[in-house]
């Protein structure tokens, strides 16, 4: 297979996963059983490329919180979402020095999966499809705020958790609406994962030769797919919480988890 093909195929994978919560290192994991396994540092741009997505989805309500910066209920928003990134970012750093990183077997990953599914079935019974919240964005709290940061890193430590997944979850048992549990999850997803990116991007480079100018063209053309790809997706998601229940995610994550313990075994 081309190899064009091979980093649009796996931009297509990272945009689609990254943000909806289904573990993208699951699916990166069954995807690299067919296709060449990539470099870290393919994998940690086209990342960043598919963050980048969320800025442009959500470009209205940054210029809003831009406008109304000196608002009491804007600038008590934004602090929680510093408070929170500073927590993610300083968990993230000793997660990174104690040496984690993707396991070699994917058993983990896949009861990872697997139980976060079963978890958004659990949570998302009791509720209709509107949900029972009337929370508005004043109305993320600080524990929700801390308890969202905390679920990142348990994400970063357990591959296959999923990072948005586990946030949405734990906004979810704390009564957030769907809608606001998604952007504050994504708001907060956008500087955690481009200063992990920017970080590992540093270590990778630090540590290894310059990729050559056709391995610039192909991390490109990944970023480039991811971007267009995480953009789609971040939009229909936004539309789809405003009715639906995180169900269907569960199922899929359930789906998901046994396929990944029968590649396994």
């Amino acid at each position: 297979m081309p190899e064009w093909v091979v980093a649009i195929l796996l931009g297509v994978i990272e945009g689609i996963t990254e943000f909806l919560p289904v573990s993208s290192t699951g699916h990166l994991l069954i995807a690299q059983r067919w296709l060449p396994r990539q470099n870290d540092l393919f994998n940690i741009v086209i990342q960043s490329g598919a963050v980048l997505a969320v800025l442009v989805v959500f470009g209205g309500r940054l210029r809003q919180m831009v406008e109304t910066r000196r608002e009491p209920a804007t600038r008590d928003y934004v602090g929680k979402l510093i408070f929170a990134f500073v927590i993610t970012g300083f968990g993230g750093l000793v997660l990174d020095k104690s040496g984690l990183k993707l396991p070699e077997n994917i058993a983990p990953v896949a009861w990872a999966t697997l139980i976060g599914g079963v978890l958004f079935l659990l949570v998302e019974k009791p509720k209709n499809a509107r949900g029972t919240s009337s929370a508005t964005a004043s109305d993320v709290t600080w524990t929700i705020a801390i308890a969202i940061a905390v679920a990142q890193l348990v994400a970063a430590a357990f591959p296959g958790a999923s990072r948005s997944g586990a946030t949405i979850l734990v906004a979810l048992v704390l009564g957030l609406s769907r809608p606001l549990a998604v952007e504050f999850s994504f708001l907060l997803g956008v500087p955690t994962l481009l200063a992990a990116g920017a970080w590992k991007t540093y270590k990778a480079l630090r540590h290894a030769a310059p990729p050559a100018m056709d391995e610039w063209v192909l991390i490109l053309l990944g970023t480039v797919t991811a971007a267009l790809t995480a953009f789609v997706v971040v939009k229909w998601l936004l539309r789809f919480v405003q009715t639906h229940t995180f169900v269907a995610f569960g199922w899929y994550r359930i789906a998901l988890g046994i396929l990944l313990l029968l590649l396994v075994s």
